[in-house]
C-alpha cells in the first residue's frame, strides 16, 4: 500500500467514526482476513488492494457517501444483501437476461437507491468506479465512470466532490466505453 493510500486510509477512517450514511446507525467491526479469502473465493477474484485495506482495517460496510459501502460477504439481518451475494445475483441475472449482461469482475459495492450502484472494476489495476444506473433504455447506456480510481472516488466522498454531492451539479460521470467488450468477450 502507498503513503498516499496509507493517509486516505487515515482519512477515511475519520470520517467513517464520525458520520453515519442514510439507515446505518453504528459502524459494523473491520472483517478478518479468512473474510475476504471467503470472499474472493464465491467471487473468483482477488479484491483490490484498497478496497480489501477498507474493509479489513474500517468496517464491514456502513461508511462512505450516500448508503455507505455494503457489507463484503455476510447479509446483514435486513436492508441491502452483501456485496458478494449483489454480484452472483447480478451476474445470474445476466445470464438469464443476455440484453442485460452484467460484467465479471464488477463488484457493486454502494448502492445509491432506485437500483443503482457503485461498482468496483476488480479488472483494473487502478480499481475503476463505476455508476451502474439500470434506468436507461439498454444496458449499454446503464454503465458509466464514476471515478478513474476507487482512491478518487474515495477522495470525492470525503472532498464533497463526486458527481452526487450537491455543489456538484455539473459533474456527472461519463458513459464506461469498455462495457459491451468486456461482456461480450466474456461470452455473457
Amino acid at each position: 500500500m502507498t503513503e498516499n493510500e496509507q493517509r486516505l486510509l487515515a482519512r477515511v477512517a475519520t470520517e467513517a467514526r464520525n458520520t453515519r450514511p442514510w439507515g446505518w446507525t453504528s459502524l459494523p467491526a473491520p472483517v478478518d482476513e479468512s473474510t475476504v479469502t471467503r470472499a474472493e473465493a464465491a467471487l473468483g477474484f482477488n479484491l483490490p488492494p484498497l478496497l480489501a485495506a477498507l474493509y479489513l482495517r474500517i468496517g464491514d460496510g456502513g461508511f462512505g457517501p450516500d448508503y455507505g459501502l455494503l457489507p463484503l460477504l455476510d447479509d446483514p439481518p435486513a436492508g441491502e444483501p452483501a456485496a458478494v451475494t449483489q454480484y452472483l445475483a447480478n451476474r445470474e441475472s445476466g445470464h438469464e437476461d443476455p440484453d442485460w449482461p452484467w460484467p465479471e469482475g464488477v463488484l457493486p459495492i454502494s448502492h445509491w437507491g432506485c437500483a443503482m450502484y457503485a461498482c468496483v472494476d476488480c479488472r483494473t489495476p487502478q480499481a475503476t468506479v463505476l455508476l451502474y444506473e439500470p434506468n436507461a433504455d439498454e444496458a449499454d447506456h446503464a454503465w458509466y465512470v464514476d471515478a478513474p480510481s476507487l482512491a478518487e472516488w474515495l477522495q470525492g466522498w470525503l472532498d464533497g466532490t463526486g458527481w452526487y454531492a450537491e455543489d456538484e451539479g455539473d459533474a456527472e460521470p461519463k458513459p464506461w466505453p469498455d462495457f459491451r467488450v468486456r461482456t461480450t468477450a466474456e461470452g455473457s
